[in-house]
């Protein structure tokens, strides 16, 4: 049988609409939900936001019946200890955040056996010389304009990120994050309008136009990551706009509700390849 391009039209329409349908509709059982919030910086700059951005997170788990626990210490990384949290929260982590190599494997395997990730603002300059990191988290910093408000597009509207924001996000101060190594099987949720911003530090990259990407996700080896640029000042970490983002954040993280299965685990070495499925 022979379709005409309307009838086509109307079955890539209603396909669409399924599938938005169905990725929208996710209903997380918050009380089934424990996540860890890590918070180690190497050498380097470390933010005045940590100890906000973790109270924030703890504040949300109150409110919303899930469980946190926080930590600097590296040691944590551990198959054991990791497998039984749902998201992985690297919030304002820079710079190398890891002792030894089994640490790194272990993130890598927790991320195979089906676990989740969010990187919280600089946590994109986090393990900066680790290939699977920069993969995992979709890119690593490049540089930043000094901080000053500008204005947010947001793209997806209906994730739980984003969807209590308006179309256009103001930022009343805020750094504007250039990422470099990126990913090119992103999904975008929403882009800073660098045209909106009143003092550059210098040339901005025109890669994507005036605009560049703020916030993320994308499945990668077996998990789920979800990355956001913004929350740079630590009073950010009070507002209300800012929580919610983390709070949908968190629940896109997780995605469909599953344990992790470490049977699908195979990581021996920072350095080893990504299987392709």
């Amino acid at each position: 049988m022979k379709l005409n391009s309307k009838a086509l039209q109307i079955i890539v329409i209603l396909l669409l609409t399924s599938f938005a349908t169905s990725t929208f509709a996710q209903k997380i059982k918050w009380n089934k939900v424990k996540v860890l919030v890590y918070t180690r910086n190497g050498k380097g700059y470390v933010h005045d936001n940590i100890a906000a951005s973790v109270a924030a997170i703890q504040a949300l788990g109150k409110q919303n019946g899930f469980a946190v626990d926080s930590t600097s210490d590296a040691a944590k990384f551990t198959d054991d200890n990791l497998k039984q949290y749902d998201v992985l929260i690297f919030s304002n982590t820079n710079n190398d955040v890891f002792d030894t190599d089994a640490q790194r494997v272990a993130l890598m395997r927790y991320i195979q056996s089906g676990g989740n990730f969010l990187g919280i603002h600089s946590a994109s300059g986090t393990e900066r010389k680790w290939r699977w990191f920069k993969d995992m988290l979709g890119g690593t910093f490049f540089w930043h304009e000094p901080g000053q408000s500008f204005s947010v597009k947001i793209l997806d509207p209906k994730n739980p990120a984003l969807a209590h924001l308006p179309t256009t996000w103001n930022r009343e101060k805020d750094e504007f994050y250039f990422v470099k190594e990126m990913a090119v099987n992103l999904n975008v949720l929403a882009v800073n309008d660098h045209s909106t911003i009143q003092k550059p530090a210098g040339k901005a990259l025109d890669t994507f136009g005036t605009v560049f990407p703020s916030v993320w996700w994308h499945e990668y080896d077996g998990g789920r990551a979800v990355y956001t640029s913004l929350g740079h000042e630590k009073t950010d970490y009070e507002k209300d706009d800012l929580k919610k983002h983390i709070l949908g954040a968190i629940e896109w993280a997780i995605g469909p509700q599953k344990s992790r299965n470490y049977s699908k685990a195979y990581a021996a070495s920072p350095q080893d390849e990504v299987r392709r499925k």
